[in-house]
């Protein structure tokens, strides 16, 4: 593995973090609470969008790493063409639902006393648009990373990260109605995907590949979804857990509770953009060890455990002790101490979410997606009625224990799974 790779892709995920430092103050001081935290949640809803890939994102990455590996390229264009037929189905209808749900009033339950329900629905409408684009980006994403370009998926990212948070601060100069800002979100996914398709073409025609007669295979869908099916539950379970927290403070608290919980979790979760900056890059390089030198990949996988164990632990704990002060010089402004206190307990989740990533990977380089998709099945509904009933007896500190809760007995489970598991 090349850290070159890693180079780039720590800095796909830390550049972006850096416009967000500049821009999301002036986001707040324009646009309020109520209404950054809406703008919060449409945020958090684009990234939820990213499990519409139904996991052949993913899959897409291990099969095509496994064939280059063989230096059997040639049926890499039907699996594409066959992973694009499945997640441009699924991104629609996932779109289609969220229209609906926004025509249906689903928009009414967030509590936002200055904001009009007729922008929220705007605004979900708007979002409807943009889940089939980061479907199918998933998927062309996952091309790019099994041939290693690393580079061209940062870049993109960059880019994403500017348009991201600094077009919202662009609109703010004119208008602050919600649905004009989310434009700005649907915009830079539509951009990523062509973007991202043309990096993906451009991999395989530097490697030969032919994909202008390639077609849908039923049976190539079968094999992917033997991977990708165990991810894609995955995918829909883990991020409803991800952000289930700031969608139930919004419904039980208030939308400007969502703020004082998702401003010290950005900068403490963004910490973990180092451990996917390694992740990304070892899966793929997980699931050609694993099949061509079977008594090597295991001092492989604890050496690049150990590294990201100590690299959090510092992180982790010395986010903890000046959290304080990065929060009061990043907002320039006063800042609610229940807020610094949410943030040094996430401190102890995200610890323990980075040791989870790579058992994580690992399990998946393995072929065993359907551990990690039982694991978070498991963990749902534990999670939820703990969430819930930390939120209603200690507010938005007890939602920040239920997290934390949650990445520990992932970790655990993970860990113990990936010992007793074979490949």
């Amino acid at each position: 593995m090349r850290l070159s790779h890693i180079g780039w892709n720590l800095a796909g995920l830390s550049l972006p973090l850096l416009i967000a430092v500049v821009t999301v103050p002036q986001l707040i001081s324009r646009l309020g609470n109520e209404r950054f935290g809406l703008l919060a949640l449409a945020w958090g809803l684009i990234g939820y969008a990213g499990a519409l890939d139904l996991g052949i994102g993913r899959a897409l990455t291990q099969w095509v790493a496994r064939l280059r590996g063989e230096g059997n390229l040639l049926p890499i264009s039907g699996i594409l063409a066959t992973a694009n037929r499945i997640t441009l189905l699924a991104g629609l209808l996932g779109g289609a639902l969220i229209a609906i749900a926004a025509l249906a009033g689903l928009g009414s339950w967030v509590k936002a006393a200055t904001i009009a329900p007729i922008e929220i629905t705007q605004a979900m409408l708007l979002l409807a648009i943009a889940l089939p684009a980061q479907a199918i980006s998933a998927t062309y994403r996952g091309v790019n990373e099994a041939f290693m370009n690393f580079k061209g998926v940062s870049l993109l990212r960059v880019a994403l990260g500017i348009v991201g948070f600094g077009g919202p601060y662009l609109v703010t100069l004119y208008t602050l109605e919600l649905p004009w800002l989310v434009v700005t979100l649907v915009a830079s996914r539509l951009l990523a995907l062509f973007v991202y398709r043309w990096l993906a073409h451009s991999c395989l025609e530097k490697s030969g590949v032919i994909i202008a007669e390639a077609k849908y295979s039923s049976s190539t869908a079968r094999s992917l979804f033997s991977f990708g099916g165990w991810v894609a539950v995955s995918n829909v379970v883990s991020p409803v857990m991800m952000q289930a927290d700031r969608f139930m403070i919004g419904a039980v608290l208030s939308a400007a509770a969502v703020t004082f919980y998702v401003l010290p979790y950005e900068v403490v979760v963004q910490s973990l953009i180092l451990v996917g900056a390694i992740s990304s890059v070892i899966f793929p390089n997980f699931s050609k060890l694993i099949h061509e030198q079977p008594d090597q990949w295991q001092p492989y996988f604890r050496r690049w455990l150990y590294i990201v164990a100590g690299m959090m632990l510092v992180v982790c704990s010395t986010l903890a002790i000046l959290l304080p002060t990065l929060l009061s010089m990043w907002l320039k402004t006063e800042l609610q101490p229940i807020s610094i206190m949410v943030g040094q307990i996430l401190c102890l989740g995200v610890f323990a979410n980075s040791i989870a990533s790579m058992y994580y990977a690992l399990l998946h380089a393995k072929g065993r997606a359907d551990i990690t998709a039982k694991l978070h099945i498991i963990e749902l509904p534990l999670f939820l009625a703990a969430l819930f009933f930390l939120l209603h007896k200690y507010g938005i500190t007890g939602a920040a224990w239920a997290w934390v809760g949650r990445m520990v007995f992932d970790a655990v489970a993970l860990a113990w799974c990936s010992k007793v598991t074979r490949s």
